[in-house]
């Protein structure tokens, strides 16, 4: 096949991000929300066999941190080329024209570093509209709701091609700059989130750190809420993670905050009760179910989308398991009703606390029952949360159920 300019540009655009062919389908997803773009629709785009159409284009540019009216204009170059060759002529004026304007945008992708880059995008392009805004910010929400149906290795990519794809925005955000500023702490969180569970701590504090940075530049309090909150999972003692709890509450008030609020007073009981605090387990539950009651998760926080009925259940399941409490059975019972037969969107952590409840409760054959519903789920969606739950029930299984309770101790491993 022939030399393809805009191929060659296309490829020289992902090289000079030091993507691969998949990095860079992956990228372009986290920029348009969606999961069409693959590695061998890039590879076509590379070898000239297809010319994205603009709508794809702004993707690919928002990706790169390049004005999409640079990518807009040599695509139509390209176009006309071809329709030109078809016809086997091509003027030289055109030629001519294409260099130049070629040049010009290769010039802003040639830059060995990418602050470079992005400071060149920024003197030649305009501001990022509306729509890319808002697609930013909804695919930064959309990330925290997938945590629960992806494994910490098949989201990492995603979370951070999204924050690549933020940082790539930033500089031409003008009046969206706040808005920007928040999707972007909130996609730090969850890289933060996302390295604790693949065990790098010192990487998750440095997500949480920029987080708390992107609170601070934005004036967000509830930013704050948000790292605090993840970085009481990586806390040394329950103890140390309730003090962190305690500082994530007093940025989670106000209107606006309720499913915040009751996620960060749940795990507050939960730490609790990992100590047998069960006077403050108590209080922290019932103040993180009156919260709910005023909550709505779908339209607040856009991290707190994770924050379902489900979830709620889990956590006082959880507490009620740990204290050993009479409660417990009744809340099993009613998030048994409410779990039905279809794995909600919160993933295996609830299934696991109402492994846990079920077995502790002594309905045993029940608790079984969800045992292998969570084992095979467990097994298929691999997290942290679900390996310690996985431990806690192979503990508790009856004798007879030995096979299960290998199996399980196997996801825990």
């Amino acid at each position: 096949m022939a030399t393809d300019e805009f191929a060659e540009l296309l490829l020289r655009l992902r090289r000079d991000a030091k993507r691969t062919q998949e990095e860079q389908a992956d990228a372009i997803n986290a920029v348009s929300g969606r999961e069409t773009m693959t590695r061998r629709e890039i590879n076509r785009y590379e070898h000239g066999e297809n010319i994205p159409t603009n709508h794809t284009l702004t993707h690919i540019a928002v990706a790169c941190g390049l004005p999409p009216e640079c990518l807009h204009r040599e695509a139509a170059a390209a176009r006309a080329r071809r329709r030109e060759a078809r016809h086997g002529k091509e003027g030289q004026e055109d030629v001519k024209r294409r260099t130049l304007l070629g040049g010009a945008v290769v010039g802003a992708v040639a830059a060995a570093e990418p602050w470079d880059r992005l400071a060149h995008a920024l003197s030649r392009g305009r501001k990022i509209d509306s729509a890319a805004v808002a697609a930013l910010v909804d695919r930064a929400g959309a990330l925290h709701v997938r945590e629960g149906n992806l494994t910490a290795l098949e989201l990492q990519g995603e979370v951070e091609g999204h924050l690549d794809a933020i940082t790539s925005a930033l500089p031409r955000a003008g009046e969206h700059e706040r808005t920007l500023t928040i999707a972007a702490g909130e996609t730090a969180a969850l890289a933060g989130w996302v390295a604790w569970d693949l065990g790098d701590l010192e990487r998750a504090n440095a997500y949480y750190e920029v987080t708390m940075e992107c609170a601070k530049e934005a004036g967000h309090p509830p930013l704050r809420a948000l790292a605090l909150a993840y970085a009481s999972y990586g806390a040394d003692t329950p103890q140390k993670g309730g003090d962190l709890l305690l500082k994530a509450a007093r940025y989670a008030r106000g209107p606006g905050n309720a499913a915040a609020a009751a996620w960060i007073h749940g795990r507050l009981a939960e730490e609790a009760a990992n100590i047998g605090d069960e006077t403050n387990a108590l209080r922290a539950l019932d103040r993180a179910r009156f919260a709910y009651d005023f909550a709505d998760h779908t339209t607040e926080q856009a991290w707190v989308r994770f924050m379902t009925p489900y979830r709620m259940d889990s956590l006082a399941l959880s507490v009620y398991g740990q204290l050993g409490r009479q409660e417990l059975a009744e809340t099993a019972d009613h998030a048994m009703g409410r779990l039905g037969r279809e794995l909600p969107e919160a993933g295996v952590v609830v299934l696991g606390d109402l492994a846990g409840a079920l077995l502790r409760g002594g309905d045993i054959d029940q608790g079984v029952y969800v045992s292998r519903r969570f084992a095979a789920a467990a097994e298929a969606r691999p997290t942290t949360m679900g390996k310690v739950r996985a431990q806690a029930i192979a503990s508790q299984l009856p004798h007879q159920e030995r096979e299960l309770a290998l199996h399980l101790q196997q996801c825990a491993a």
